[in-house]
């Protein structure tokens, strides 16, 4: 006999969980609603720490903006969250700055200024056509797509229409769902093209073979139109730890530090286990991705059922570590250039990031939590921002996947941690030392980052934390749709798999893979079973 009943229990303290808790309760006052995490702390694969060196500073471990000019379920549910907080509470937003024209791009051994790929095409080291030169990556990549599916880069066409073209496209008299991404591209750029966009455009996972039909969307929505991104002031991880408290203040519960096991259907519901107790619930819902899915079947009959709709997407890795320093020494590796009255002026480094083929990958300057840049002080470096098979570089620097952790802890404890400036003093920022980076990562981030930078020196780090997203229950920072899968299909299928009332939602199912919008969106459709509207 179960020791305890709820008319809903919801796994996982994602996004997606806690904010279906928030309006199932809200609608649904009288229902006995929890939600289950494993974890210590409520966010999933939102993680905002802060350094213990740099107070106005916030480390985004996990998802560090949004779009919103494209992304209007996250934007709006800010606005509604900003209307029930204080002044003092609010979630602020700042301008998140990319791609600055005086910052670097250290590729194939040559230094230069992202404004080169434009301004100067001539010492960009890839053997680009002319079509594909003076073209930045995401350029070359946004041509290519209109040779693929003509007319889909029209700037009066939104995101539904985008999406549809995609799903209905054939290429070559193929439909393009059947098609890889990378398979496509191929078939319309250089080599060369695509080793420049991918070097340049920071990620690899990006443009790997994933269904076509959902990456050219979601590529356009992403890096092909303009993008303006905005920052936290407080940390992205604000949002769910607010939806998490009014749960908890209409009356449901969260609990941490609970894992969930052995899920099988009793009646009209389910039972499952908790720390050795039998739990209750007339409806489940699973806000989980497709890893941590995985891992909860093998004790559970009820998803082995349905593997295949569970199989539909694949994990990507990702993969942060952030340093903290004495001061913002990139400052000082800017270039002499002419004002427009043609006196000399120094450009400093200060913002957005810059990017190289060597393991590190992509290298942000850290903003303050105004969106400011650091000017002078101690400062932070987003310093490695990786993911794809580059992520596999740093496995020889770090503890073993799959080791054995304390209770509720995402990583295991380390057996050589960096030693940074602050681990003596008695501070409050227990989260940061909780990610501590190894020894030999900061080492060999630090020699990478003298070596992008050109220095002649090496930057000193004070501390240093990281995250591996490939590490387990999450298998990886975001998925992507496999080919050959109608994700049209699939995405409301998955809601709800099968005649029980076990429901699934989560950004792994959704169109807007790897952000806060598809966990959202899953939610949505996940709450229209429950007759609740996502929005008031």
């Amino acid at each position: 006999m179960a020791e305890e009943n709820f008319d809903i229990a919801i796994v996982g303290g994602g996004v997606s969980g806690v904010y279906c808790a928030w309006r199932l309760k809200q609608e649904r006052p009288h229902d006995k609603i929890a939600v289950f995490e494993a974890s210590n702390h409520i966010g999933g694969r939102l993680l905002s720490v802060r350094p213990p060196d740099i107070p106005d500073m916030v480390a985004e471990l996990g998802g560090m903006r949004i779009l919103p000019a494209v992304q209007p379920l996250i934007t709006r549910l800010i606005a509604d969250l900003n209307q029930q907080l204080p002044q003092d509470q609010q979630i602020k937003l700042y301008d998140f700055p990319v791609d600055e024209p005086q910052n670097i791009a250290f590729l194939r051994g040559v230094y230069l200024r992202l404004a080169d790929f434009t301004n100067d095409p001539a010492k960009v080291p890839y053997q680009l056509n002319f079509i594909d030169q003076g073209q930045s990556a995401g350029s070359v990549i946004v041509n290519a797509i209109e040779q693929i599916v003509p007319g889909i880069t029209n700037p009066s066409l939104n995101e539904e229409q985008r999406r549809q073209m995609a799903q209905q496209a054939e290429f070559g008299g193929v439909p393009l769902y059947k098609q890889g991404f990378w398979n496509v591209l191929l078939r319309v750029l250089t080599g060369e093209a695509y080793h420049y966009a991918e070097d340049v455009g920071g990620y690899d996972s990006t443009l790997c073979n994933w269904n076509a039909a959902d990456a050219i969307p979601w590529y356009l929505s992403d890096f092909g139109v303009s993008p303006e991104y905005k920052g936290f002031s407080n940390g992205f991880q604000q949002v769910p730890l607010t939806l998490a408290q009014l749960f908890q203040q209409l009356g449901g519960e969260v609990r941490l530090e609970s894992s969930v096991s052995n899920i099988v259907s009793k009646g009209d519901g389910f039972e499952f286990q908790v720390k050795g107790r039998t739990i209750a619930a007339k409806s489940l819902i699973l806000a989980m991705p497709r890893r941590s899915l995985e891992l909860l079947a093998v004790t559970s009959p009820v998803l082995q059922e349905i593997q295949p709709l569970i199989g539909s997407v694949t994990p990507r890795p990702l993969f942060k570590l952030f340093t903290t320093y004495d001061s913002p020494w990139w400052r000082n590796t800017g270039y002499a250039s002419a004002n427009a009255k043609g006196e000399p002026t120094y450009v400093a480094v200060q913002s957005g990031r810059s990017v190289t083929d060597l393991p590190v990958r992509q290298t942000y300057y850290w903003p303050k939590s105004n969106g400011q840049p650091a000017t002078q002080g101690h400062a932070m470096l987003l310093a490695s921002y990786d993911d794809g098979d580059n992520t596999g570089f740093w496995d020889g620097l770090r503890a073993k996947r799959r080791q054995p952790r304390g209770a509720g802890l995402d990583v295991a404890p380390l057996a050589d941690p960096f030693i940074g400036e602050d681990d003596n003093v008695q501070r409050n920022e227990l989260t940061w030392h909780q990610y501590k980076a190894p020894r030999m990562m900061t080492e060999e981030v630090t020699r990478q980052l003298t070596m992008m930078h050109s220095l002649n020196y090496t930057p000193k780090v004070r501390n240093a934390a990281f995250r591996d997203w490939g590490d387990d229950p999450y298998g990886g920072g975001w998925n992507s749709w496999n080919i050959g899968v109608k994700s049209w299909e699939v995405k409301r299928r998955i809601v709800q798999p099968t005649d029980l009332p076990l429901y699934i939602c989560g950004e792994a199912y959704s169109d807007a893979q790897g952000w806060v919008e598809g966990a959202l969106q899953t939610a949505g459709y996940l709450l229209e079973k429950f007759g609740v509207l996502p929005f008031h």
